[in-house]
């Protein structure tokens, strides 16, 4: 999340004291489950790349906190998402988390009952049929999908509000001239964090832990040293408001082209960015609760977030670049960066979730440069709010 911009630049800062969420709304059960059903049950949630389902009958399943769905390209082409449940008894239809089918039937492994590929029954292999039993009447749960720029995005809400295009954050920097349709993989990292997923946004959403936590990003990024994330994030930015010094702009060092162990663009920028683009290093744009994707000059960067229980989350990190570049590019400069600024965000974040527990601790307060924490704050509140949570 970044700062909603205005005509008239001002401080971003926190003016008033302002509470953070309940500590217990991190390891209870229950508020895990008030999570899931208020938020990640009703939003646009990021699951794939359509490059994952390039060819007709390609599969992927994705666990969004208790449920799985199957994303599946079926024989014409069309994406298609259902919940992997037969609607026999409950079997879980396809047990294997990616793939290619092998006909184009979805065939429950336990009692054979088969589905098209667009969700009907379509075989039962009983001997005779109850009265009133009509296959019609049990096709599979269908899961609404969206796609955008190549990425697709699944909503588990009966009856979803918008679409995928609408379910990123307002104030997210415009990736408009970043070529995401025809980027190829060049890396993926999994990990399984022992911490609440709203720990790590929270984290994603502040700076003042980067001097401390991320002491090589905060040299590459220099106003990242500064506790900042943006101009305006200083109470005193009036001072240095026409300097162009990155510990102030908020640019990379001087010299540096991206985020890469040695600042290095290590393949080709993309041909369609402006100077700005260029000159900051990095644009961000964020989906709740699911994604946010970076956009450097030579590739960009994908994270998913997945809950998997009250303390426990997955993040999968995805390295994009242009598939003429990726052969030249030296990506294990590029992933070894990431990867550590990754690592070092899992781990502290682990450090936050366990001291949370704490009989004395209700709730935290927050500082004025986390003013972008607050919000996601209270965005989960509203969105509690409005689904009685």
């Amino acid at each position: 999340m970044q700062p909603v911009s205005s005509q008239e630049p001002s401080y971003n800062g926190l003016a008033a004291t302002e509470a953070t969420l309940p500590s217990s709304s991190y390891w209870e059960a229950g508020a895990y489950q008030r999570d899931l059903d208020a938020i990640w049950y009703r939003s646009w949630l990021f699951a794939c790349r359509e490059a994952d389902l390039a060819e007709p009958l390609a599969f992927r399943t994705v666990r969004i906190g208790t449920q799985e769905i199957i994303v599946l390209r079926d024989e014409t082409g069309m994406l298609r998402a259902f919940h992997n449940t037969c609607r026999h008894r409950g079997s879980q239809l396809c047990q294997e988390s990616a793939g290619r089918l092998k006909a184009r039937l979805l065939t429950c492994p336990y009692h054979a009952w088969s589905y098209s590929l667009r969700g009907d029954l379509v075989r039962v292999p009983s001997k005779s049929l109850p009265d009133g039993f009509d296959k019609a009447d049990h096709p599979l749960y269908r899961v609404a999908l969206s796609t955008w720029r190549g990425f697709v995005f699944v909503n588990l809400a009966e009856n979803p509000e918008g679409t995928a295009p609408s379910s990123f954050d307002p104030a997210s920097g415009d990736l408009g001239n970043w070529p995401l349709e025809g980027l190829v993989s060049g890396h993926v990292l999994r990990k399984v964090m022992n911490c609440n997923w709203k720990i790590f946004w929270e984290n994603f959403n502040e700076c003042l832990h980067c001097p401390g936590v991320h002491k090589e990003l905060s040299r590459l990024v220099p106003i990242y040293g500064r506790g900042l994330m943006a101009r305006h994030d200083d109470p005193e930015w009036k001072r240095h408001a026409d300097s162009d010094a990155p510990e102030f702009s908020g640019g990379l060092r001087d010299g540096a082209e991206t985020w890469s162990r040695d600042g290095r663009a290590h393949g080709p920028a993309f041909a369609g960015l402006t100077a700005a683009e260029r000159a900051a290093g990095q644009t961000y744009a964020t989906s709740l609760p699911s994604m946010f994707i970076v956009g450097h000059v030579d590739y960009v960067r994908v994270v998913r977030l997945a809950p998997l229980g009250p303390e426990q989350t997955e993040l999968t990190a995805e390295w994009l670049f242009s598939p003429e570049a990726l052969a030249a590019t030296d990506i294990d400069n590029i992933v070894a960066f990431g990867t550590q600024v990754l690592e070092e965000d899992a781990g502290i974040c682990e450090v936050n979730q366990r001291g949370l527990r704490s009989l004395r601790h209700q709730a935290g307060v927050l500082m004025p440069e986390e003013y972008d924490l607050h919000r996601f704050h209270q965005w989960v509140r509203a969105r509690h709010a409005a689904h009685g949570a």
